[in-house]
C-alpha cells in the first residue's frame, strides 16, 4: 500500500510539474500558447471595464462630423472654404486652445470650379486677357485650398495622417526621431511602406502633425497606440502626442531608458518611456502605449460640426478647450472595437490618449513585468503541486478559489493603486488547469481505489463507509489485528417450525423480506456484516472503519431492528406468513479482526472469546424471555441507556461469570412507572443474592402482578422456591451456570 501511495504521489507530482513547465515556457517566450494570449487580452479588457473612472472630461471636445452635420452641410468631404470657416468659428468666436484633425487632406479641393476657369483662361480664352484677369481676381474667393491653408497658418492646428501598406500620397511632417538613434536599445518600431498624408500646402503651414494609425490586436480591438511609427528611417509621432506637445508647449520629446547595473557604473538599455517635460509616457518594446480609456462613448463632449459653423454651439462648451475634429457617422468608417465598447469612434480614442498624456495616468507595462509573471507562475504552481494532493476535493476547491481570488485582488490593487499592468492570464490559467488536473487525477485514482475497496469490503460494509475508506485507503487493510469491537448475533426463534410451514419459494421470500431491512439498519448505523448463517445474522462495529461509538451504534442498531420487526409482522400477517421473533446478543471487547480462511476461501471476520460470548448471549434471550441481551462491557460503554440487570451467568466454555442486561431505553424516554418497576426489581434481585428468600419471593410476586407478561420475574420466583427448599452450596456468588450453549 505504501509503495502504491508513493508511486501515485510521484506520478501526480511529476505531471503537475510538467504542466508548470509548459506555462513557464510560454511566459519565457520560447513558444506562445495562443489561447493564453487571447485570455490575457480578455482579462485586460475586464480590468479596464472594472476600473474606468467614468464621467465626462470637458477639457477635450470632439467637433463631430455626425449624421446631423452631413444632413445639414452636405456629404463628406466638405469644401475647404467651409473647413476654413469652421476653424475661424472655433478660434475667433469660441476661443478654443488648439484644433487637431482626425482627418487627412491629401487631395486638392476642386469643388469651387476655379481650376476649370483657370484652364479656360489659359487655353480656350487665352486671346481674351480680360477673362484671365477676371479669373485671377476670383482666386482669393474660389481657391478653397488656399483659403483653408491660410486659416491653418493663422491658428494652432495639428493635422493628422495615416500610414498604409503601399500608396504614398501627400507629404510627411518632419520626423521627431530617426531609427538609428535607438539602435541597440531593444525597441522595434512598427513601420509600413506607404502613407496617406496632407498636401504640402497644408502641412507646411500647420503647427504640427501626427499619425492616427491604431495598433489593432489579433481580435480586432484597439488597446494600444504606437507613439512612434516608422517610415524608412524616420520616426513620426502620433496625433495624440503631437496635440499634447502643443498643449503643454513642449518642443522636444526625450526617450527614457531602463536603468540596469553595470561594471564601473550604471548602464541603460531598453526604451521604457517618452518624456514631455516632467511627464512620462510609458511605452512597450514597439513604442506603443495603452489607451487610458475613461469609459464608453461620450466620455468626452461631442458638439455637432454644423452647430459650430452656424454659431449654435454653446460658448461655455468650447472656450479654452482642446478640439478634435473627427466623425462618429457610421458611413465615414472611423468606428473601432475597444475594450469598453465594440463600436467606438476612432476620434474619441485620441481624446482618451491626449487626456492620459496630460494627466500622466497611462499605465506602464514595464520590462520587469515578465519577471513578476514568472515569479507568480512559479509560486502559484509549486504551491498547488504540493498542496492539492494533501487536500480533499472540497478543501482543494476552497484553496483554489482562495488562491484565484488572492491573485486577482493583488493584480487589481497593483493595477489601480500602483498604476501598473501586470500579466494575469497565465497565472489564472495555470491555477485552473492544475486544479482541474489534480481533481481529475484524484477522481480517477479514488474511483480505482474505491473499486478496489468495494471489491475487498463491499460485501461487508455499506457504500457510505466505502466512500469514507477511499479518502484514506492506506489506513485500511485485510491483515489480521486486535481491536476493541462490538459484535452482534441475531437469530430467528423456532425457525425450523416456520420453515416447515412454508414452501421453499415462500420461505425464500420471507427471509429476503426479513434480512433486507435488517441489513439496511446495520449499514445505516455503520455496521459491518460478517455473515448470514441461514436465519442468523452476525455483524460487528469498529472495523474496518474505526468507530469510537461502536458500542452505542450496536445498541441503537439492535433497538431499530426490533422496532422494524414489529412493522414486518403486519406485512407478514397480510401475506399469511407466520409471525417471527428474534433474539439479539451484543458484546463489547477485544477481538481479532481480518481476512481469515483458507487458500480456497477467505472472509473478513472476527474471532475470539468476546465473539463467542456475544453468540452465547443471543442464545440466552429465549430463556430469559427478552429480545435483546447486552454484556456488562457493552452496558458500561453506553451509559445513556437504562438497563435491567438480568443475571450473573457463567456461560458454557467460560469460567469467568458475566453480568447480562436488557436495554430498556434512553434515560430521558423512560416513564416513572417503568422506573418504579426497575427499582422494585433491583431490590428483589438484591434480596435474592443475599439469600433473603422471603423478601425476594414477596417482591418478585409483586413484580409479576405489575407485569404478568415478564418471563424474568417468573424465572426468579421459581428459583427462589427451589433455593428455599434446597439452598445453594456455600459460599454462593449468585452466579447461574449454563451447561449448554
Amino acid at each position: 500500500m505504501l509503495r502504491q501511495l508513493y508511486k501515485r504521489h510521484l506520478i501526480r507530482t511529476g505531471l503537475s510539474l510538467l504542466i508548470l513547465l509548459v506555462f513557464l515556457l510560454h511566459v519565457g517566450g520560447h513558444y506562445r500558447i495562443e489561447a493564453l494570449d487571447q485570455l490575457e487580452l480578455f482579462t485586460y479588457d475586464q480590468r479596464v471595464k472594472l476600473t474606468t473612472p467614468g464621467g465626462v472630461d470637458g477639457r477635450i471636445v470632439i467637433v463631430d462630423i455626425d449624421e446631423k452635420s452631413l444632413a445639414a452641410e452636405g456629404r463628406w468631404p466638405w469644401s475647404r472654404n467651409k473647413l476654413a470657416m469652421l476653424l475661424e468659428q472655433l478660434f475667433e468666436k469660441y476661443g478654443v486652445a488648439v484644433v487637431g484633425f482626425d482627418v487627412v487632406f491629401a487631395e486638392p479641393d476642386e469643388t469651387s470650379g476655379f481650376k476649370v476657369l483657370k484652364g479656360l483662361a489659359e487655353y480656350e480664352f487665352k486671346d481674351m486677357p480680360s477673362f484671365g484677369v477676371a479669373v485671377d481676381g476670383l482666386e482669393h474667393e474660389l481657391n478653397y485650398d488656399q483659403i483653408f491653408a491660410d486659416a491653418i497658418a493663422r491658428y494652432p492646428v495639428i493635422l493628422g495622417f495615416t500610414f498604409t501598406n503601399s500608396t504614398t500620397t501627400g507629404v510627411l511632417p518632419k520626423p521627431v526621431f530617426f531609427q538609428n538613434e535607438f539602435k541597440g536599445r531593444g525597441i522595434s518600431f512598427f513601420g509600413l511602406d506607404g502613407f496617406t498624408a496632407n498636401m504640402a500646402k497644408f502641412q507646411n503651414v500647420a503647427l504640427g502633425a501626427g499619425h492616427f494609425t491604431h495598433s489593432i490586436d489579433g481580435d480586432g480591438v484597439v488597446r494600444k497606440i504606437p507613439m512612434l511609427h516608422a517610415y524608412g528611417e524616420e520616426l513620426h509621432e502620433s496625433l495624440s502626442l503631437a496635440i499634447a506637445r502643443a498643449v503643454l508647449n513642449v518642443e522636444n520629446i526625450l526617450p527614457g531608458y531602463a536603468e540596469v547595473g553595470g561594471v564601473g557604473g550604471k548602464e541603460y538599455s531598453g526604451v521604457e518611456w517618452l518624456s514631455l517635460g516632467a511627464r512620462r509616457i510609458p511605452v512597450d518594446e514597439h513604442a506603443r502605449t495603452f489607451v487610458p480609456y475613461r469609459g464608453r462613448q461620450g466620455s468626452f463632449p461631442y458638439v455637432s460640426a454644423t452647430d459650430v459653423l452656424n454659431g449654435k454651439a454653446l460658448q461655455a462648451d468650447l472656450t479654452g478647450r482642446i478640439i478634435l475634429v473627427g466623425t462618429s457617422a457610421p458611413g465615414l468608417l472611423d468606428l473601432r472595437a475597444t475594450p469598453v465598447q465594440s463600436v467606438y469612434p476612432g476620434v474619441e480614442i485620441h481624446a482618451n490618449m491626449i487626456a492620459g498624456i496630460i494627466d500622466g495616468n497611462i499605465k506602464p507595462n514595464p520590462s520587469y513585468a515578465l519577471g513578476a509573471e514568472f515569479f507568480m507562475v512559479v509560486a502559484s504552481g509549486l504551491l498547488l503541486v504540493f498542496l492539492l494532493p494533501l487536500l480533499s476535493p472540497f478543501w482543494g476547491t476552497v484553496a483554489t478559489v482562495i488562491l484565484l481570488s488572492l491573485v486577482i485582488i493583488v493584480n487589481l490593487m497593483i493595477w489601480q493603486n500602483g498604476n501598473l499592468v501586470l500579466p494575469l492570464a497565465s497565472v489564472l490559467a495555470l491555477i485552473f488547469v492544475m486544479y482541474l488536473f489534480s481533481t481529475t487525477y484524484a477522481l480517477f485514482v479514488e474511483t480505482r481505489v474505491k473499486r478496489q475497496l468495494t471489491g475487498l469490503f463491499g460485501q461487508y460494509v455499506p457504500p457510505e463507509l466505502v466512500d469514507e475508506m477511499s479518502g484514506d485507503p492506506e489506513s485500511f487493510s485485510l491483515d489480521g489485528e486486535s481491536r476493541a469491537l462490538t459484535v452482534l448475533f441475531s437469530d430467528v426463534r423456532d425457525f425450523t417450525s416456520i420453515s416447515e410451514g412454508l414452501d421453499p419459494r415462500e420461505l425464500s421470500q420471507l427471509m429476503n423480506e426479513y434480512l433486507t431491512p435488517m441489513t439496511r439498519i446495520i449499514h445505516e448505523h455503520r455496521g459491518t456484516i460478517d455473515k448470514y448463517m441461514g436465519d442468523a445474522i452476525m455483524a460487528f462495529w469498529g472495523a474496518p472503519v474505526g468507530d469510537s461509538n461502536h458500542a452505542h451504534n450496536a445498541v441503537e442498531t439492535s433497538i431499530a431492528m426490533l422496532s422494524q420487526l414489529k412493522k414486518l409482522q403486519i406485512d407478514f400477517k397480510e401475506r399469511g406468513w407466520p409471525p417471527i421473533r428474534i433474539g439479539i446478543g451484543l458484546n463489547t471487547g477485544d477481538m481479532n479482526v481480518g481476512n481469515m480462511g483458507s487458500e480456497f476461501r477467505m472472509a473478513y471476520t472476527v474471532l475470539g472469546d468476546a465473539v463467542n460470548l456475544g453468540a452465547r448471549l443471543e442464545g440466552l434471550t429465549k430463556g430469559y424471555g427478552v429480545d435483546l441481551i447486552v454484556s456488562e462491557s457493552t452496558a458500561q460503554a453506553v451509559p445513556d441507556f437504562l438497563y435491567r440487570e438480568l443475571d450473573r451467568v457463567r456461560v458454557k466454555g467460560k469460567d469467568k461469570p458475566v453480568t447480562i442486561y436488557e436495554p430498556i431505553g434512553r434515560h430521558k424516554e423512560i416513564d416513572n412507572a417503568v422506573r418504579e418497576e426497575i427499582r422494585i426489581y433491583q431490590q428483589a434481585l438484591h434480596h435474592y443474592r443475599q439469600q433473603n428468600w422471603s423478601s425476594a419471593e414477596q417482591q418478585f410476586a409483586t413484580l409479576q402482578q405489575l407485569n404478568p407478561q415478564k418471563v424474568l420475574y417468573k424465572i426468579y420466583s421459581e428459583r427462589v422456591g427451589v433455593y428455599r427448599d434446597d439452598p445453594p452450596p456455600m459460599p454462593w456468588d449468585g452466579v447461574f451456570t449454563f451447561d449448554t450453549k
